[in-house]
């Protein structure tokens, strides 16, 4: 008979905030974020009218080089993001088992500490909840993982040009409305 194995049952806890200690982290992996197809085309289509007059620019200017695009693979495979599962024993006993999203500083959790989760529910039922943000009671740290987003994902200089394209073609409507 085993003795030092624990064999109760691993529960995903329901509450929006749960407070117990760290039990473990255990080894994580990655999961992609999924990338909406609409979204995409309609940055991509705003993005290619500014990328139209870009390149009309630079044909007119001498010596004006572009930057290396992405392609559609790569902007449709979403960005991969770190879950870390952690197992936690929360004030009634009972293991709990909920999943981390992103990176933490190595430090910052350790067996033992005594924590205050606060928990979001994931699309999928079967899923344990995610953590939103971590209060370790322990350190006093206040704890905020961040996982990459489609916005990150796509980056700012894509962004800024779907915007100035969504802008342009925003002028070139009032301007035909006009006349």
């Amino acid at each position: 008979m085993d003795g030092g194995l624990d064999t109760r049952r691993i529960v995903h806890p329901t509450e929006r905030i749960v407070t117990g200690r760290v039990v473990r982290l255990v080894d994580g992996y990655s999961r992609e974020v999924r990338i909406g197809q609409p979204v995409l085309v309609a940055v991509l289509a705003a993005a290619g009218v500014a990328g139209l007059l870009m390149v009309l620019l630079r044909s007119l200017l001498p010596g004006g080089g572009g930057g290396a695009r992405r392609r559609w693979k790569e902007l449709k495979q979403g960005p991969e993001y770190l879950v870390t599962p952690l197992r936690l024993r929360d004030a009634a006993g009972r293991l709990c088992e909920v999943e981390l999203h992103g990176h933490l500083p190595q430090s910052a959790l350790h067996p033992a500490d005594h924590v205050q989760l606060t928990l979001r529910p994931q699309r999928d039922p079967e899923l344990p909840p995610r953590i939103e943000r971590i209060v370790n009671l322990t350190t006093g740290q206040l704890l905020t993982p961040r996982t990459a987003t489609l916005w990150s994902h796509l980056g700012p200089p894509l962004l800024l040009q779907a915007v100035l394209g969504a802008l342009l073609l925003t002028g070139v409507a009032a301007c035909s409305a006009l006349t």
